[in-house]
């Protein structure tokens, strides 16, 4: 297809309601009819990035294979897609700003004064084209983030309508919105639909096709109610019902003839059906699991579970893979000491220790290691989870009682973790750690080279700190090996227990790779052991 096809999917009435699960689900549909097909995120807040959000605040930082720190629907966008996504996916609002307050100070504008429109929006619209006029997609879903009539996503929605008028029939958008069932009265109420299309008319925009969140199914003298209030046709009221899990969504969006009605519009012919059997049979693995595995999941973030959420889907994907479901318990490592780290972690079959910064529930998290060490429980470290390891490890069997990392105690006599060469001169935060994918080399005799089964390696990285080699011999004598290298700095990567049943800590992000279709071998790997 010569031509880039363009999809708004805006939101209303409220947020959360699942723009980015629409969004990917339509990619998927329309990527197993045969179309190249990718998704961008276009986030209204001022930061330039996610990058220095806390997680209480926005959820998990995804990080994409060139080093961006973005908004977790990518991560969506990936597992659904099984493509990965770049910078050019995820465009805030300070980023905008930040561009065009550049070219002001370079002079690009002549002179010129500088208004959000025409140069807010032309720099708006340039993000947007950029995927299909640089990579030739077939289609570019763009999902533009909070409420229609949020103050911040102004400039998006009047990108959106001058894009529709200047592309014609190559552009369309869809708008996600709610039908509340209000059980005092028993009914399913079309009010806030019609009042969230109408503030999406006031803008200039008139939505193509309406997507309808409902808790109950919607009767067809409701779906023709709403046709006729908000000027489309009745078969482009399509119905999102709840699901068990956000995987059902692309067989519900077949099922409603949203990728149809998508093609009828572009007027493209419908010549193919989507090839969906590999989904289909994960979701039968996922519905009809054979047993079940306790695992703990031990973070600082728990009470906000999207801090995790690309750990948490590639359980689910793992669980998949193994015919089991995954039971994760989510222990906040505040509340694990001395006392009571036995009683908390005694029935777990497997024990995974998170990301995160600062001291902050560090105690807790190097206890959990150590019941996992001593008891012969599966162990999986991610990033500080497998520096919490190192620690555990040079206190409790080399004999170094006050080692730590650097980052949390700067005086440490042992600081077997320490910050990396290249960061020391560093002192702004934003998008300066080692981040993106690097190569890792894998030893042949390990647990991670059987899981992956190739020596070479790309994984994605966010981080500051690092396994300290000063440590290394003392470390390999004692029986914590580094069995993954990175072979351009000799920077350790994986570290493994071999007399153990499955103790591997990875300092990079394994959760990032992981899609429905390409569960991360290494999940795969754990829960096996868990299993076993």
């Amino acid at each position: 297809m010569s031509t880039t096809r363009y999809i708004f999917v805006t939101g209303g009435v409220t947020s959360s309601l699942g723009k980015g699960i629409i969004s990917a689900s339509l990619a998927k549909l329309l990527q197993s009819r045969g179309y190249t097909v990718t998704i961008q995120k276009l986030d209204p807040y001022l930061n330039v990035d996610p990058g220095t959000l806390n997680p209480y605040e926005h959820g998990e930082c995804f990080v994409t294979d060139d080093g961006a720190e973005t908004d977790l629907d990518l991560g969506h966008y990936e597992r659904f897609l099984n493509v990965p996504t770049s910078q050019a996916n995820n465009v805030t609002t300070g980023s905008i700003y930040k561009s065009v307050i550049e070219k002001e100070r370079r002079g690009d504008f002549l002179g010129k004064t500088v208004q959000i429109i025409p140069h807010i929006t032309d720099e708006i619209k340039r993000r947007i084209k950029l995927l299909g006029t640089k990579y030739k997609y077939d289609f570019v879903i763009t999902e533009i983030g909070g409420t229609v009539g949020d103050i911040e996503s102004l400039p998006y929605i009047e990108s959106v309508r001058q894009l529709k008028w200047e592309l014609g029939h190559n552009a369309l958008v869809i708008h996600l919105t709610l039908v509340p069932y209000l059980k005092a009265s028993g009914e399913l109420k079309t009010k806030p639909t019609q009042h969230s299309v109408k503030t999406l008319l006031e803008a200039g925009v008139q939505p193509d096709i309406l997507v309808l969140r409902t808790e109950r199914e919607l009767s067809d003298e409701l779906r023709a109610k709403v046709a006729l209030f908000c000027n489309v046709n009745i078969n482009a009221v399509i119905q999102s019902i709840d699901v068990c899990t956000i995987y059902e969504v692309p067989i519900k969006m077949q099922e409603e003839k949203l990728d149809i009605r998508v093609l009828e519009k572009f007027g493209l012919p419908i010549n193919k059906e989507p090839d969906l059997k590999s989904w289909k049979d994960f979701l039968k693995k996922f519905k009809h699991p054979e047993q079940t595995v306790d695992i703990a999941l031990v973070g600082k973030y728990v009470e906000l579970q999207d801090a995790y959420k690309s750990i948490a889907e590639s359980f689910v994907h793992a669980g998949a893979v193994n015919n089991c479901k995954v039971n994760l318990h989510w222990i906040h490592s505040e509340n694990i000491n001395k006392n009571n780290f036995q009683e908390i972690l005694g029935t777990m079959k497997g024990i995974l220790v998170a990301p995160g910064f600062g001291h902050r529930g560090m105690e807790g998290k190097i206890l959990a290691v150590k019941y996992a060490r001593e008891n012969n429980i599966p162990f999986f470290g991610v990033c500080l989870g497998m520096q919490c390891a190192v620690i555990e490890f040079a206190r409790n069997v080399l004999g170094m009682e006050k080692a730590n990392s650097s980052e949390m105690d700067e005086k440490t006599p042992f600081p077997v973790i320490d910050i990396m060469e290249e960061q020391k001169n560093i002192l702004e935060k934003g998008g300066t750690m080692r981040l993106g994918s690097y190569p890792c080399r894998l030893t042949k005799k390990s647990k991670s080279f059987e899981a992956y089964g190739e020596e070479m390696i790309q994984e994605r990285h966010r981080h500051r700190y690092e396994f300290n080699n000063k440590y290394l011999e003392e470390f390999k004598n004692a029986g914590m090996v580094p069995v993954g290298i990175n072979p351009e700095t000799n920077l350790v990567e994986i570290v493994e227990i071999p007399s153990h049943k499955w103790f591997v800590g990875v300092q990079f992000h394994p959760e990032y790779r992981s899609t429905v279709i390409n569960p991360h071998p290494l999940f795969i790997s754990f829960i096996k052991a868990t299993l076993e």
